[in-house]
């Protein structure tokens, strides 16, 4: 399929035009200030000062094909866009809203395949990445390596500055500071985010539970309420996608402990509760809004069955009230008192979509159109969307956040184009995307999900010798043949092989990248191939995964359904990443597979980090 007809040809026309209500209504009347005020049609600079709301939209321009609006905006914060300015902003919200609409914006500006790569653009974006990030490394010298909550721009953090973080706020920055890391060849961006996962996940009860503040020098626990939602949520969504975009074991392997407990401690069936992560006692029977992301992201891991009947549970409260309250009181059923607004908050409709996704079940198409109809008549407003003050009274309040356009409006466009065909970008294009939990696009490109290939083949994601970042060349068929040992990395081998294998034609630095090598995945008939299968494979991508009877099956986790990639034998330059059982391929067909599962995920041996919030 060409690039071309990637750009969305049809989409929910109600959804499109939510969206540019909304962005146009900032565009003229609070640009460049964050954000919008949709009812007074104003400005507010309520995060840093620096065009917020377009730079959280910009992934979601590209989606509707906005080749105009976008390229716009790239070219006005290439000129416009600065940091070096004297305001203290929040590391979490930085780094989710603003660096990872940077990143996800330099992916479809500067790349080809993406068809939205903008001619005049020289990385303008990456350098603003970095620099930003490098403005936030100081909230990460502390003693237990789990940042501050706030830094200053300028100067630092400052002296005065809380010490008590919570746990979203220092495990929810792995993804944007990791593909940073890789697209720079600086590795400190990486390394400090994962150290901060590692600080929290080293403090978990026996229970292998996490609470939900924490103080950033001592390692004590300043709030032991463990729960799914408010402080804690994007701590367990970025243990699994940071392992779905890098391939680090490690994030696996404690995503599947974080899972487990939760499930055991947390999980009253459909509902989640709150407890004390030390002795499992309930301390608070609450649904929060922010817990509603649960459902997609155990689509993600695999875990069907429940995530049906909490996402159930949940919209059930939507439809009681038209929206969500922030808190809803599972003693009582009714909201709780202080927490009877609605901030246009995305994850009802995050799991819709991925639930939509994973079953094709029409339920969640009625789901998205009754959402779409509380938002229509119930927050629209003269220049945009507004807060809801009350879910029960829908009084409206002069707001609109960033994250509206960013992940809102997003999700939604999303589930009714898949119904239509999905022909998008995310559902149908070059690169498969994980997306953070600000809803921005990180693509699973060679140059972010592949740098652990270390050249050990034709085609793998090499760097020069000046430090530049290429390909390595195609091979001729007269090339000549060889099979040695490739002794020329300053990379550790790959765990069981003394140094990687290289077989195959020779030209340049490397030799040829299968398919499988190029998603990190490995085919093997054998369930249980031996040493010598495994060199012949070149399984050199860490990734922990099953072998499969099915060539084109591959199991990354080990709960109860797994999360199943398949493989188009056809097309070696795509890749599926489906949920459950029912296989979901690039078209939009439904295709059901029932292949035996062969084997388990291996033991890892060593325990270590992972997560995030919204």
């Amino acid at each position: 399929m060409g690039t071309a007809s990637l750009l969305p040809k049809q989409g929910d026309s109600e959804t499109r035009d939510m969206f540019y209500h909304a962005f146009d209504g900032y565009m003229q009347h609070a640009f460049p200030l964050d954000e919008l005020r949709p009812l007074s049609c104003g400005g507010e600079d309520s995060l840093g000062g620096y065009a917020l709301t377009l730079v959280d939209s910009l992934d979601t321009l590209v989606l509707l094909g906005d080749r105009e609006r976008f390229s716009f905006a790239v070219e006005w914060l290439g000129k416009n866009l600065r940091f070096d300015i004297d305001k203290t902003v929040s590391v979490f919200e930085t780094t989710i809203r603003v660096l990872g609409g940077l990143l996800s914006a330099h992916h479809f500006a500067s790349d080809d395949a993406t068809g939205m790569k903008i001619p005049s653009y020289n990385d303008e974006l990456l350098h603003l990445s970095e620099d930003l990030a490098t403005r936030l490394l100081p909230a990460f010298e502390t003693p237990t390596g789990i940042p501050y909550g706030s830094v200053n721009l300028l100067h630092g953090v400052d002296k005065y500055e809380s010490k008590i973080t919570s746990t979203a706020g220092g495990g929810t920055l792995t993804l944007e500071f990791g593909i940073l890391s890789r697209l720079t060849g600086n590795p400190v961006f990486e390394k400090v985010t994962k150290n901060a996962v590692r600080g929290i996940w080293a403090r978990r009860s026996e229970l292998n539970l996490v609470g939900a503040h924490i103080n950033v020098f001592t390692g004590e626990w300043t709030q032991k309420d463990a729960g799914i939602g408010t402080s804690i949520d994007s701590f367990y969504e970025y243990l699994l996608k940071a392992y779905l975009l890098f391939g680090d074991e490690e994030y696996l392997f404690i995503f599947q402990e974080a899972y487990k407990a939760a499930m055991q401690y947390l999980h009253s069936d459909p509902w989640y509760v709150e407890v004390n992560m030390d002795s499992a006692a309930v301390v608070w029977p609450l649904f929060n809004s922010l817990q509603a992301f649960w459902p997609g992201l155990q689509v993600l891991a695999g875990d069907i069955e429940p995530a049906v009947r909490t996402h159930k549970a949940f919209f059930s409260v939507w439809k009681k009230y038209g929206f969500t309250p922030e808190g809803f009181n599972l003693a009582t059923f009714n909201v709780q008192h202080g927490q009877r607004s609605y901030p246009l908050r995305p994850e009802l409709m995050e799991s819709t979509y991925w639930l939509f996704k994973a079953t094709r079940d029409p339920i969640y198409l009625d789901t998205g159109r009754d959402m779409v109809a509380s938002l229509q008549y119930g927050a629209k407003c003269p220049c945009g969307y507004c807060h809801i003050m009350d879910v029960e009274s829908h009084e409206q309040e002069d707001h609109m956040e960033s994250f509206f356009l960013a992940e809102t409006v997003k999700y939604l466009w999303l589930l009714f184009d898949l119904a239509v065909g999905a022909e998008n970008i995310v559902e149908n294009g070059p690169y498969q995307y994980v997306f953070s939990t600000e809803g921005h696009l990180l693509p699973l490109s060679p140059e972010i999900s592949l740098v652990q290939e270390h050249c050990t083949y034709f085609g793998a994601y090499c760097r020069g010798k000046d430090g530049d970042r290429s390909f390595s060349d195609h091979l001729d068929m007269n090339d000549t043949m060889y099979n040695t040992r490739h002794t020329s990395s300053k990379y550790p081998p790959y765990p069981g092989l003394e140094e990687p294998i290289v077989s195959g034609l020779m030209k340049g630095i490397c030799p040829g990248l299968t398919h499988n090598r190029k998603y990190g995945l490995s085919y093997v008939a054998d369930p249980e191939p031996s040493l010598k299968k495994v060199r012949e494979h070149q399984s050199t991508f860490q990734s922990r995964i099953d072998f499969i009877k099915s060539h084109s099956v591959v199991v990354i986790s080990d709960i109860d359904v797994g999360g199943l990639v398949s493989a188009d034998d056809k097309d070696n330059t795509k890749i599926s990443l489906t949920i459950d059982s029912s296989l979901v391929d690039s078209r939009g067909k439904n295709e059901y597979m029932e292949n035996e599962l062969n084997s388990v995920l291996s033991n890892q041996s060593q325990r270590s980090t992972s997560h995030g919030a919204s």
